[in-house]
Parts: structure tokens; C-alpha cells; sequence
């Protein structure tokens, strides 16, 4: 059982040190000395977005010239790098139903055929499917239950990130003021409708916006109580603010490494042992440091693209990363965008055109079977 609220809150005035023991304890006994990451090629389907939040630097607004929606042969091209640099999960990440706010958007999409950038999104997974060997992740913000019917049989797994659940910040001069789907409780339906849907979800929370401690606990028992009804939630990301030169926030202050470390012991302490949690390895140096506080993932790396969310932060090398995870006790080991326990809950998870896919690509553990990627080569 994970700690309980007031628990957890008491948690500020714990000893750094004690923490982290207590989260790297609580780590070991599930998922022991193992470290994944996924081989990720990351396309962004498009950087244009009706919410305006105040971090971000993936957004274009219709009038910059970068901002675009790519063509299905750019998703192809695309996706066939990634397969030769030997990547097995494909990501989608977009901009949040920007054809509700946007004429161009709008326009762009009806030249492509498509009313809904979801229904776009769809066809492009399958389109993956049908083309590549890739296996399609969609980060695509909050979801009706019809899109989320609609994604499923052509996607392996899903994400949003929670990032908070404190209305606080979306008043005026807050970092989600005016951002229609960053409002909690909407965040909060797509947790719950891809749970009833046994959706394997990614979500996590955003540090360093303005929120407090107690607000990071709640959105941790939030995550936590959606998983405890349905059993979906395969990883959580705590993933640190950065401050870039083009943002509203441009001089906000970064969360400082204790106060990471603290929250990522916290989230191992709070959450169910099943769920793997994970720190992007690319907005840190400190890559044993968030070991030792009770992560088992890195999340996806990519050889091919860089991250679009945080462009000025390059991947690690993954031979390099490897040797970090070996120096702290480690095993850094590949995993599919699907984790292990839910390729082999199949049935209720995975539609059956793409189990029959997963299964072939993972090993007997749930891993990635590298030596079948390999033969395909």
C-alpha cells in the first residue's frame, strides 16, 4: 500500500537521504535492478495547439511559418529512419485541437480530408502500422471516449501528462490561464475514460509551474486512485521545468535537484509498485542521482529525432546512458512502448491485430526481443 495523504504530506520535512532509501527499497522489491528505456523515432504530427501554456516552446501559432501539420509521406519518411536506426515505438505527439481555435488549422486538416485532428491521427497510426514495423505511442492531450475508441485499435499505448491538478493555475497570470484542456478536471475525465477503456497510459506531473508540494501529493493520489479502479496506468513521468528564451516563463526558476529528487522518491513512495516511474534522462545530468531516488525508466530515447518538447536538450547516447546505469548497479535493458504486464493481459489491453505484432517483437519477459529485429534486417 502506498502512503496516504496526510502521509505523504508529511513527507516535506523528511530527511532527503531517508527518503530516497525508503523510494529506492520500495523500487527494488518490484522491479529490482533493471533500468528500461524505449527506442523511439518522435514525430509531431502538428506544433499547433488551442492552449497557450506559458512553458511551452512546441506550440506555433498559425501565423509563424514553422508551424505546420505534416503530410503523410513526412510521417512516413520519418518513421523509416527511426526503423533503420533499429527503434520499435513511433510517438505522436500534437497540439491540442487546434482546428477549434484556428481557421488554418481548420483548412489544413480539410485538405488532407479530416474534420478532427484526432480522426487524422488515427489514420496515421494505421498508416504506421501498415507501412513500418513501428509500434505507435500517441501523446494527444485529453480525449472523448469516441476518439479514444477510435485510437485504440491502431495504437500500442497512450499518454497525457496530468502536470498538476491544481485549479490555481489557470487563473490569470498563471502558466494555464485561458488553456481550455489543461483545466483539471478535464485532465482528470481522459484519465478516467482511457481506464474504462484499458487503455495502457502514460501520464505524470510537471514540477516547477507554480505548484506546491501538496498539490504534486494530490496529483499523485489522483493518478494513483484512477489506477486502483482500473488497473491502466503502465508509467508516471516527473519531469522538471525548463526554462527556454522564447516562453512567458522565460525567467521562472527551475526546480533545484533536491527538490526533483524529493518529488521522484515521493511519487515511488505514493505510487503502486506495478507502475514504472521515470525522469526524461535529457533535462538532467544527474543520471545516477535519480536512480538512487527510486526511478526504473528512462522513457523513450530517440537515435533519429530530436525532443521537439525541449529541442534544446539533446538525447544521451545510449551506449553512454548504459554505462552510467552499470556504474550505480544497474541493467539498462530495452522495453517496448508496451510494458510486459500488459502484452500478457493481452485480451483485455491490446487490440488483437496488434498483440499478434507485440508478441513478435517481444521476448519471453515482455522486453524487446533485439535478435528479431535484427533478423528483419
Amino acid at each position: 500500500m502506498g502512503l496516504d495523504t496526510s502521509d505523504a504530506y508529511s513527507l516535506a520535512k523528511a530527511p532527503t537521504a531517508a527518503l530516497m532509501e525508503a523510494a529506492r527499497q520500495r523500487r527494488d522489491l518490484t522491479w529490482g535492478r533493471r533500468v528500461t528505456y524505449s527506442r523511439k523515432v518522435f514525430v509531431p504530427l502538428t506544433n499547433m495547439c488551442r492552449d497557450t501554456c506559458a512553458y511551452c516552446t512546441f506550440v506555433k501559432r498559425p501565423s509563424d511559418p514553422a508551424a505546420r501539420i505534416m503530410t503523410p509521406d513526412q510521417v512516413l519518411a520519418e518513421a523509416r529512419k527511426g526503423e533503420r536506426q533499429g527503434c520499435k515505438e513511433l510517438l505522436f505527439s500534437l497540439g491540442e485541437k487546434p482546428e477549434r481555435r484556428y481557421d488554418v488549422a481548420r483548412e489544413a486538416l480539410a485538405r488532407l480530408g479530416y474534420d478532427r485532428m484526432t480522426d487524422y491521427l488515427a489514420d496515421m497510426c494505421a498508416l504506421v502500422l501498415e507501412e513500418t514495423s513501428l509500434l505507435p505511442h500517441v501523446n494527444a492531450g485529453t480525449l472523448s471516449e469516441d476518439e479514444i475508441d477510435r485510437l485504440k485499435p491502431v495504437s500500442a499505448s497512450m499518454g497525457m501528462m496530468l502536470e498538476t491538478i491544481s485549479r490555481r493555475l489557470t487563473r490569470k497570470g498563471g502558466p494555464h490561464h485561458a488553456c481550455p484542456d489543461k483545466t483539471p478536471v478535464q485532465r482528470l475525465r481522459t484519465l478516467e475514460r482511457t481506464g474504462l477503456k484499458k487503455v495502457p497510459f502514460t501520464t505524470g506531473l510537471l514540477i516547477g509551474i507554480g505548484e506546491t508540494w501538496e498539490d504534486r501529493i494530490d496529483a499523485l493520489h489522483a493518478i494513483n486512485a484512477a489506477h486502483a479502479r482500473h488497473g491502466h496506468i503502465q508509467e508516471v513521468i516527473i519531469q522538471n521545468f525548463q526554462r527556454k528564451p522564447d516562453i512567458a516563463m522565460a525567467q521562472h526558476p527551475e526546480p533545484a535537484l533536491d527538490d526533483m529528487l524529493r518529488t521522484i522518491a515521493a511519487a515511488r513512495l505514493i505510487l503502486a509498485p506495478e507502475i514504472s516511474l521515470q525522469a526524461p534522462p535529457n533535462l538532467h545530468q544527474r543520471h545516477i542521482a535519480y536512480l538512487q531516488a527510486g526511478i526504473n525508466d528512462w522513457g523513450g530515447i530517440s537515435p533519429v529525432t530530436i525532443d521537439f518538447i525541449n529541442p534544446q536538450h539533446d538525447w544521451p547516447e545510449i551506449d553512454r546512458l548504459g554505462k552510467s546505469c552499470a556504474e550505480a548497479g544497474f541493467d539498462l535493458t530495452e522495453r517496448l512502448t508496451v510494458y510486459p504486464r500488459f502484452i500478457s493481459a493481452r485480451s483485455a489491453y491490446l487490440d488483437p491485430r496488434l498483440a499478434t505484432r507485440i508478441l513478435e517483437m517481444a521476448r519471453d519477459d515482455g522486453l524487446a526481443d533485439l535478435q528479431v529485429m535484427e533478423a528483419a534486417e
